[in-house]
């Protein structure tokens, strides 16, 4: 299924940090937005390129979508891009919303974790458990107050009385003490984490006695996953067809099936925004991506195309 291209109208661009501009998106002709949830993301289609960036407003809002974006110092693209060519009134080709960080609907109380620009879903997450009035707790991490991008929001909203921020001038021992934190597995507690990579690691570290399927993080770049195969060659099987492709070891399955004729959407190729979940009807996927929690991934029944690999001599995929 192909996604739905449409465009949007940058109405506001605000300095939250040094390095942290906010940007808010309408409709060209003052429509409704389409509707989102907590832990939704859309995808900003580039010079080229998509780069998947997580809302940060109120889910019941209908006029607007807000996001935060750091400028990256080592930016693949997307982060240089915004900052530098986007402006009010700048008008942005969009896909979305999809939401692969939603909350959990089996919780009775929400533990959320917002390292540095990581606290865009995470703020998206905290308003919509005040309007349910659901029992949560959030946690901001950061080097210092100034580095808190939409802090002065946060301070002044119904938020705060739910909020501890951890500044640690730049040294991790000193900041957010997740082991302590999360030492006592409590029954019915879910626990929600985006930020860098350091952050979501001791997170898992962290969490690892915790019931499977309680921790949930969301990456803004690919993770190395321990333990992967080697990257050998394999062949892919179509449902649909019966074709057989064969995927060396210096190629992806998507790059192999759209130069074969089958259709696949992909966009960020790193196994970061979901685009290319397809189905497995056989074999065993090896897991590359930052997306399929562990039950999706120990269900092999799902699959990430852009990245992920096979541990099988053969996969039969759902297309």
């Amino acid at each position: 299924m192909s996604l739905e291209i449409f465009d949007m109208r940058v109405s506001r661009v605000s300095d939250e940090t040094e390095s942290v501009k906010a940007f808010e998106l309408r409709m060209p002709n003052g429509g409704p937005v389409p509707s989102f949830t907590a832990g939704s993301h859309i995808d900003i289609h580039m010079d080229g390129f998509a780069r998947q960036y997580s809302m940060s407003n109120d889910p019941s809002e209908t006029h607007r979508f807000v996001f935060g974006i750091l400028k990256e110092k080592e930016s693949r693209g997307g982060s240089t891009w915004i900052h530098e060519k986007v402006d009010e009134g700048t008008i942005l080709r969009i896909s979305g919303p999809r939401n692969n960080f939603p909350l959990s609907k089996d919780a009775s109380h929400h533990v959320l974790i917002g390292g540095g620009i990581g606290v865009t879903p995470i703020l998206c997450m905290a308003w919509e458990l005040v309007n349910e009035e659901k029992s949560f707790e959030m946690h901001y991490c950061t080097r210092s107050k100034s580095d808190a991008a939409f802090a002065d929001l946060l301070d002044r909203s119904p938020i705060s009385e739910h909020l501890t921020y951890h500044f640690d001038g730049g040294d991790p021992a000193k900041g957010f003490d997740l082991k302590t934190a999360f030492a006592e597995v409590k029954e019915g507690t879910h626990i929600y984490c985006c930020g860098p990579a350091g952050l979501l690691a001791a997170a898992k570290d962290a969490t690892s006695h915790w019931p499977v399927g309680t921790f949930h993080f969301e990456s803004f770049a690919a993770i190395e996953v321990e333990g992967a195969a080697d990257d050998g060659a394999f062949q892919v099987e179509i449902a649909s067809t019966g074709a057989v492709f064969d995927i060396p070891a210096d190629k992806s399955i998507s790059d192999v099936l759209q130069a074969g004729g089958v259709t696949v959407d992909t966009l960020c190729e790193d196994g970061i925004c979901g685009t290319c979940i397809t189905g497995v009807l056989e074999g065993e996927p090896d897991h590359r991506d930052s997306v399929l929690d562990d039950d999706e991934k120990s269900s092999n029944t799902l699959m990430t195309i852009c990245c992920s690999r096979a541990k099988s001599k053969r996969l039969k995929l759902d297309l």
